[in-house]
């Protein structure tokens, strides 16, 4: 009861202290962690990789919730991975492991009774264990073919109870096996949209061809066009500029309302390829639609053609893509 009210009676600035600390804490346990890694990191990840099957991935308590997260991390980046529940692993589920599987085993202590029978089954199946663990000497640090060690640290609970900084270091672990065995896949773009239709994240893959407006969209003049045409295509194409194209149809400028501003004592008599920017900023057609808008507020520029070659001087232009049309189809 005393606890409970002085937490309540905590004031606005307390409060804030005592946020700012429990993020110190976790933050300087992960410092500990980073210094930490060994050899056994690679082992692990080398085992991970070497599975003929699956990861499956299991932990209790709030360790079971972290392993959930990291076996679909794992999953999303090109290593088949599974959640087991260690307690309904012993009444029937041991039959999700077979020969070809890999283990990996979170606990904080290491010696959680409830891993007992899905570590025996997994050793006596001939099934790698990867243990993660605050302490060689236990349970998951005896059985493990692997052992991944945990710095031993306080948890940020005021009376050193709640996992707090032990599952920070498990998640962080996690993510860093999952990073490293997906880098060893050599896991590309294409593949991770494949298994990311849906969402911000297939959103973001997605080709900015597949946003952009075609040819039928394109603001674009001949470079021998007059600057009233330029002006009326660039009022009609709603993109802010237009494209000056070659007698080939190359790329080989643009035009925007800047270039207007700055050269209009000599629009009524200049043509296009007098007023034009050369060498504008174009985006290629397979650039995922996420990066492409990087591209675009980096630059500080709202529109940009899409060409096939970003590399060559006068590229032919394949489409035309706006800020506004990435933002719409939701991404940020």
């Amino acid at each position: 009861m005393d606890q409970v009210t002085s937490i309540a009676g905590l004031d606005t600035s307390q409060i804030l202290e005592r946020g700012r600390d429990v993020v110190r804490i976790e933050a300087d346990a992960l410092g500990l962690l980073h210094a930490a890694l060994d050899n056994s990191f690679v082992q692990a990840c080398r085992t991970i990789k070497g599975a003929a099957r699956q990861l499956v991935i299991t932990g209790m308590g709030k360790s079971g919730h972290i392993g959930r997260k990291v076996a679909a991390t794992f999953a999303a980046t090109g290593t088949p991975a599974i959640f087991v529940h260690p307690g309904e692993a012993a009444h029937g589920d041991l039959g999700m492991l077979a020969r070809g599987d890999v283990l990996l085993v979170l606990s904080n202590s290491g010696n959680t009774s409830e891993l007992r029978a899905i570590l025996n089954y997994a050793r006596k199946g001939g099934i790698p264990i990867i243990g993660m663990a605050s302490r060689r000497n236990s349970l998951v640090g005896e059985l493990a073919d692997v052992t991944l060690l945990l710095p031993k640290v306080r948890e940020a609970c005021a009376v050193n109870v709640a996992p707090t900084t032990s599952t920070t270091l498990q998640l962080a672990l996690g993510d860093a096996l999952a990073m490293a065995v997906m880098d060893m896949r050599g896991i590309t773009k294409s593949w991770l949209r494949m298994v990311h239709p849906a969402g911000s994240i297939g959103l973001a893959l997605a080709p900015v061809a597949e946003i952009m407006h075609g040819e039928d969209r394109m603001p674009l003049v001949s470079h021998m066009a007059g600057m009233p045409e330029v002006i009326s295509v660039m009022t009609r194409g709603c993109f802010g500029l237009a494209g000056v194209v070659d007698d080939t149809g190359a790329l080989i400028g643009i035009i925007t309302d800047g270039d207007l501003r700055r050269r209009f004592g000599m629009l009524t008599t200049a043509f296009a390829r007098d007023v034009m920017t050369r060498a504008p900023k174009v985006l290629p057609a397979e650039i995922p639609a996420g990066e492409a808008l990087l591209f675009l507020n980096d630059s500080q520029i709202t529109a940009a053609f899409v060409v096939e070659d970003a590399s060559i001087p006068a590229p032919y232009p394949l489409g035309i893509i706006h800020i506004h049309d990435l933002l719409r189809v939701g991404l940020n």
